[in-house]
């Protein structure tokens, strides 16, 4: 059989596959307040954790959960099977996985998460480079932010190949209470995006519908639980006042861009951009007083 046969290319996925060992090695690049959380449910769930961060401190308090110092992104990567990215930017992650040497450390087989919110271009762009060397990449970002971080509650919304999730589902399933695959490459961040756009909008509009009804008199908290039962019940109402506030004003940014590229008009999307900018953490807690 020559080599370039297709049905040689097409088996070798599945040989390879076959032939891995169970995942037990996991690594962390990215170890603030998600990424520590993340990093410390995998090592107390037992798998042997490495983790990178740029910050000195991060990486003393990741030491403290079991974590092993690694001095780089492509030390972590020969220390792994699975690799869970959270970074703060599409420029940092595209170094992270492009261009720090994580790629060329990783063994074929191996998969690289990432959980950092970015537009799906730069997931997309990042698997088909790591194809090249027998690594899957999927966008795996994360809903329910911190409480659910630090709980080992988080919903993962997962785009990519389906043999990849199911490789890093384990150490995924670690600080997880749901892993949803909503289709390829790409797709868990436009997940993400549309998750955004409808808990901002929600958060605006609770904000406002709350400071009418203190205004008029009402009992807040009352009037919170009352809503509940009735059609106006939304998440972020039920746990008014103990969000932290800190909104990742980027992934908004992430749906306008979007939407300019393809020419849509988000009238709506554009002015909650600016509205959450006018409440926090405080202004919300206020209204239950």
């Amino acid at each position: 059989m020559s080599a370039g046969d297709p049905s040689m290319v097409a088996a070798e996925p599945s040989a390879v596959e076959d032939a891995l060992p169970e995942v037990t090695r996991a690594g962390v690049i990215g170890l603030g307040a998600m990424g520590l959380q993340m990093a410390r449910h995998m090592a107390a769930k037992g798998f042997a954790v490495a983790g990178f961060d740029v910050v000195a401190d991060a990486m003393k308090r990741a030491v403290e959960h079991g974590i092993e110092s690694c001095a780089s992104p492509a030390e972590v990567g020969g220390r792994a099977d699975v690799v869970v990215v959270m970074v703060q930017s599409d420029a940092q992650v595209e170094e992270v996985v492009g261009g720090s040497g994580l790629l060329d450390s990783l063994q074929a087989g191996s998969v690289v998460c990432i959980a950092s919110s970015t537009a799906p271009t730069t997931c997309q762009r990042l698997a088909e480079l790591a194809a090249e060397r027998g690594v899957g990449v999927l966008d795996t970002p994360v809903v329910h932010g911190q409480r659910g971080a630090d709980a080992g509650t988080l919903t993962v919304l997962a785009g990519g190949e389906e043999r990849w999730l199911e490789r890093a589902r384990p150490a995924l399933a670690a600080f997880t209470r749901h892993i949803i695959h909503v289709g390829p490459s790409g797709h868990g961040q436009i997940a993400k995006t549309v998750n955004n756009m409808l808990l901002w909008a929600a958060i605006c509009a609770n904000y406002e519908a709350l400071t009418l009804a203190k205004e008029l008199g009402a009992d807040i908290p009352r009037l919170i639980e009352a809503m509940s039962y009735a059609s106006g019940a939304n998440a972020p109402l039920a746990r008014w006042g103990k969000s932290t506030g800190k909104w990742a004003e980027k992934d908004m940014d992430v749906a306008l861009e979007l939407a300019q590229e393809l020419k849509l008009s988000l009238p709506l999307s554009g002015l909650v951009d600016q509205l959450m900018k006018r409440i926090d953490q405080e202004k919300m807690k206020a209204l239950l007083d």
